[in-house]
């Protein structure tokens, strides 16, 4: 556990963190998080788009006071732009002015020469920091190699330097959609979980703490059409953002003269993205937004 971190020695005092900054954790998660914290591992979590995996780690960083380092995975992503690179253009203009002068060009391949990635940055921490590698999923499967020499010993190697090992441990977060499926070799150095739709309760807290104008009634009411909705066979699912962000919406409209079940379908846009799902909504609209 990171020096940091250390005061979240109890699942109690993490739980209690987390939602002082209005993320309410179930059961299984203030677990994952804990152990994770408390032996150092690297933390996967994989769950439905917006439930809320990409934000643990932006609420550890507020908790501990680390730095958040984020590294967003895309196809074609490569160490050099994970890990760190040269400065070529600095390595030249060093060229040439040691030539113009007539000095010794020296050492190219030093420390001054050399450009952070987000892994690097994290190693290099001197009071640690929050690594998010998120969706990793979405990287090629090629690059996971390249992540397993750190995951599992918190260092990199660069062959002009050396290795380079992280004097505080990183609290690394990776988060993953499942749209492939990861190597074995990567989850066997992470602590996993899969982050589920949140329980009715934990959804009105969540939405009451995210919206504080919104009454209670009208959290019942949004929660009960959002498990309706999710029970429905949509192309995606909406989680936990979307419905924060429909609760808004539909607040907004709601204040500006429109009942709440017209609010709510007229504010259909920030929950549903697509046209297929869209159209199934409207089709059970009364059995969805009837009792609201």
């Amino acid at each position: 556990m990171t020096p940091a971190a250390s005061w979240l020695s109890h699942e109690r005092e993490l739980a209690a963190a987390l939602a002082g900054e209005g993320y309410f954790a179930d059961e299984g998660l203030c677990t994952a998080v804990h152990l994770a914290l408390r032996l150092g591992r690297p933390l996967l979590l994989e769950g439905e788009p917006g439930v809320g995996k990409t934000e643990v780690a932006a609420v550890l960083s507020r908790v501990t006071g680390l730095e958040l380092i984020r590294l967003q995975c895309f196809e074609g992503l490569d160490s050099g732009q994970a890990l760190y690179e040269w400065d070529y253009p600095k390595q030249l203009l060093h060229v040439r002015v040691a030539e113009s002068r007539g000095e010794d060009i020296g050492d190219l391949y030093r420390e001054e020469f050399l450009l952070r990635r987000p892994l690097l940055r994290a190693v290099r921490a001197e009071r640690g920091a929050v690594l998010l590698i998120d969706e990793i999923d979405r990287a090629d499967s090629e690059f996971e190699a390249f992540l397993l020499e750190f995951l599992g010993d918190f260092q990199i190697t660069i062959p002009e330097l050396g290795t380079v090992r992280a004097g505080t441990p990183p609290i690394v977060v990776l988060t993953s959609n499942r749209t492939r499926e990861l190597h074995d070799a990567l989850k066997r150095r992470c602590l996993y979980h899969w982050i589920a739709f949140p329980e009715p309760d934990r959804e009105r807290a969540i939405l009451r703490a995210a919206i504080p104008g919104l009454e209670d009634r009208a959290a019942d009411g949004l929660v009960r059409a959002v498990e309706r909705v999710r029970r429905l066979p949509l192309l995606k699912r909406p989680g936990i953002a979307e419905s924060v962000e429909w609760a808004r919406g539909a607040l907004a409209l709601a204040e500006g003269g429109s009942p709440w079940p017209v609010a709510l379908r007229r504010a259909l846009g920030l929950l549903i993205k697509d046209e297929e799902d869209t159209r199934l909504l409207l089709e059970h609209a009364e059995e969805l937004f009837g009792g609201v």
